[in-house]
């Protein structure tokens, strides 16, 4: 039951809300993040954690003279290890044999595996908390009732379409620090997942970097000629050491088998992980140039706005791109997430009329003006979203 609740709890903290009327505040890429790989990782050390409570993860044998029980937790608490391969038949298992003046390799980052999984789970989301309280709820505050299932009636969607207009209008120039925010938060989800590389690499012992690849190729040898690599990272057979005082005083040296059941779910977690942040990190990338190209290349907005909201008035065009900054255009990116193609073509024709036009000056529309169509932006930054 307690497993149950566990699972239950994440499932609440990782939902996928498939409502077409909540606001989309950023990307596809944003959203792997935050939602899919956070959710992979709460998964995986959930299982860990389940094998860790309701199996034996660690079995160790001796010739008897140490306590089972004992000598399982003493193991699974210091550390097990195992011996570098060699081609040897006559050994009983990979990384076993005499150890006798050779370099020993020590497994003891198994007890640590849902710690780690927890905390990267965590530190996938980071990003997403410092964007949504960057973002403040803005995008849903001046979308409201005007995108998915809100939408509002013909007659009030036309007020409020032209209240959101003037809004836009007034507000020009003023939202520089929005795409910082953003921009700020996509490098920190790159950073994020190649830092989680190197962090795994150097948690698994420099073995994480060319795992991928290594088991790659091991499926295309020859089958006398290879070894698996899974099985050398992620051992299921080691060698642990107990010493004791004997009957005169002296030390004695129990050498102890242990069968580590716990790395069969391992080494199929950190295979997975492994493909997945390598297709995650290059979509970051991509997602990052994408975003410089917007920030730094006119051209690029103006191609957003022709061909991804099919906008193609060119006096219309030209208006918007020329008299708006970044933050601007990243506003009106994210409202045209959250508005159907119809009405955000409607509202972009008549911004970039009045743009264009050269209408009076912007004014910051008053408080009360707004009331009625826009809520209290703290009612939004109070709600729990994921």
């Amino acid at each position: 039951m307690a497993l149950i609740g566990m699972a239950s709890a994440v499932a609440g903290f990782v939902k996928v809300r498939y409502l077409i009327d909540k606001a989309v505040i950023d990307n596809m890429v944003f959203r792997m993040h935050y939602r899919i790989t956070s959710a992979i990782l709460f998964l995986c050390c959930l299982l860990v954690t389940a094998n860790n409570l309701i199996g034996d993860p660690i079995s160790c044998i001796n010739d008897g003279a140490i306590s089972a029980h004992i000598l399982n937790t003493y193991c699974w608490i210091t550390y097990t290890f195992t011996l570098p391969y060699t081609k040897n038949k006559g050994i009983a298992h990979p990384g076993l044999g005499n150890d006798y003046e050779e370099e020993k390799r020590i497994h003891a980052y198994y007890q640590w595996v849902p710690f780690m999984l927890f905390f990267q789970g965590l530190l996938f989301y980071i990003p997403h908390w410092i964007w949504k309280n960057w973002e403040e709820g803005k995008v849903r505050m001046i979308s409201d009732g005007m995108r998915g299932t809100s939408a509002c009636i013909a007659d009030d969607k036309s007020k409020r379409q032209s209240r959101l207009v003037q809004y836009l209008y007034d507000t020009l120039h003023m939202h520089n620090t929005y795409s910082f925010g953003y921009f700020f938060c996509e490098v920190l989800n790159f950073v994020n997942v190649v830092g989680n590389i190197f962090f795994l690499d150097t948690f698994l012992g420099g073995a994480f970097l060319t795992y991928g690849t290594d088991v790659v190729k091991f499926s295309n040898m020859n089958q006398e000629q290879r070894f698996d690599p899974m099985i050398e990272v992620f051992p299921r057979v080691t060698k642990c050491t107990f010493h004791k005082f004997g009957a005169s005083g002296t030390i004695q040296k129990h050498d102890a088998l242990c069968v580590l059941a716990l790395n069969i779910l391992n080494e199929k977690i950190f295979i997975f992980l492994w493909f997945w942040f390598i297709i995650l990190s290059v979509l970051s990338g991509l997602a990052l140039v994408y975003s410089a190209a917007v920030i730094l290349l006119p051209s690029t907005r103006e191609t957003i706005l022709k061909r991804r909201f099919r906008f193609g008035t060119p006096n219309g065009v030209e208006a918007l791109v020329r008299k708006t900054q970044v933050g601007d255009f990243l506003l009106l990116h994210l409202l045209g997430q959250n508005m159907s193609m119809r009405v955000f073509g409607e509202v972009l024709d008549e911004l970039s009329r009045r743009l264009h036009l050269g209408s009076n000056a912007p004014s910051a529309p008053s408080t009360l003006e707004m009331a009625p169509i826009y809520p209290n932006i703290e009612k939004y930054s109070k709600e729990t979203e994921t």
